[in-house]
């Protein structure tokens, strides 16, 4: 008998346990089927999947004398001398094509249907996830690292938080404010940036002509209000904030203020905004640059060392109408976080990873072709990138087979 013959018994009887134990099956009450059927995130169908994976422990638990039996029955020729040796592999054998199968299956099913055990399965809230991109993943940034994790925790495990949390992004271009919101949005949220709870906006795209402001911003609160309606926790993303309408900064005033809590919920929504720019990254890198002239290590700068030169730009500037709108004036920004210049050996990790990512094999000599394919100022010391690691991507396209 050909192979593939004798071996559908085998898959029939392993798809046949499996089968009974769905809802709606045979043995099963039918009732069952519509527990749950009327919570939001809790359908019947994963429940039902639950249950069969719980079962399908029980069933990988059985004797191996009992799969000795079913194999004997379906494929003779193998029980021989060790009869008991064989059919512990092949019990084996067939627990872990179940299983494999069975993850097949969640996977599949929770593309489309949301499998949490409680709660909003549209937030993961993954701190150890982002602690992790963080740390790894982001390349001479120790202030941000730091700042970002524990406010955006600290935050999000407080009991009753009374206002949003307001984060302000500063620094050149390519030192990684996108892409730290970027790992925001997907460590807190199932779906990252595509997520129903999260918005991102691009000042030059989304709102480029000052003439249709009043349009903008009856389009921008009912995105506001929509998402938060929506989501018990939501996150903005303001790209190029720099270039804000002033009436749009204006608006976003009163979704910053200190709220009364509302005693009769048991936690109060969160929200959470960041704001991407590149106003005051000049003030940043001269500072930093003093401070390594000085002998200070990189690693050591502080906030105390930036923080007053920082608010102290974006306070006086002309080119921007943040400085002077109410989310500075009044305290309604948070933290503004400072995003350092990038050295030389910040590019070579940056082309390191973008070589990984690609699945490229690489040399050191590699990523030393890479980094000295960037502009570093200032003129004298050749010290900073001035496009931080932005189109790395593009530039190892020269070492692609």
């Amino acid at each position: 008998m050909p192979p593939s013959s004798r071996r559908a018994p085998g898959f029939s009887l392993l798809l046949l346990p499996l089968l009974l134990l769905l809802p709606g099956a045979p043995g099963v009450r039918a009732e069952r089927r519509w527990e749950g059927a009327d919570e939001a995130g809790s359908a019947w169908g994963w429940l039902g999947l639950q249950r069969l994976r719980e079962r399908l422990s029980v069933a990988g638990a059985l004797s191996r004398r009992y799969w000795a039996l079913v194999g004997c029955q379906v494929w003779p020729e193998d029980c021989e001398e060790d009869g008991e040796a064989a059919a512990g592999r092949l019990g084996q054998t067939l627990i872990q094509l179940g299983r494999r199968s069975l993850d097949t299956l969640t996977t599949w099913y929770c593309s489309f249907q949301d499998c949490c055990n409680g709660g909003d399965c549209r937030i993961s809230n993954d701190f150890s996830g982002l602690d992790s991109d963080l740390s790894v993943r982001l390349h001479g940034q120790h202030l941000a690292r730091e700042l970002v994790l524990r406010t955006v925790r600290g935050y999000l495990e407080m009991p009753q938080p009374h206002k949003a949390l307001a984060l302000s992004f500063h620094g050149w271009s390519g030192t990684g404010k996108n892409f730290v919101a970027r790992m925001v949005a997907e460590n807190l949220y199932r779906d990252g940036l595509k997520s129903d709870c999260v918005k991102m906006f691009i000042a030059t795209l989304h709102f480029p002509h000052a003439q249709y402001v009043d349009e903008y911003k009856e389009r921008l609160t009912d995105q506001i209000q929509g998402t938060e309606q929506r989501c018990h926790q939501s996150l903005f993303i303001f790209d190029e904030a720099e270039k804000l309408h002033p009436e749009l900064l204006e608006l976003l005033g009163p979704h910053l203020e200190r709220q009364a809590p509302e005693g009769h919920l048991s936690e109060s929504p969160r929200t959470i905004f960041l704001f991407l720019s590149n106003l005051g990254g000049n003030v940043i890198n001269e500072v930093v640059l003093n401070l390594l002239k000085a002998g200070q290590a990189r690693e050591e700068i502080t906030m105390g060392h930036l923080e007053p030169h920082l608010q102290a730009e974006i306070t006086k500037s002309i080119e921007s109408g943040l400085g002077r709108s109410r989310l500075v004036q009044e305290n309604l920004i948070d933290f503004f976080v400072p995003f350092l210049p990038l050295e030389y050996r910040h590019v070579r990790l940056c082309a390191r990873d973008a070589f990984q990512s690609q699945e490229l094999l690489y040399t050191e000599e590699n990523l030393d072709e890479v980094a000295k394919m960037m502009t570093y100022v200032p003129r004298e010391e050749q010290l900073f990138s001035s496009q931080g690691c932005k189109s790395i991507s593009q530039r190892i396209s020269y070492f692609l087979p």
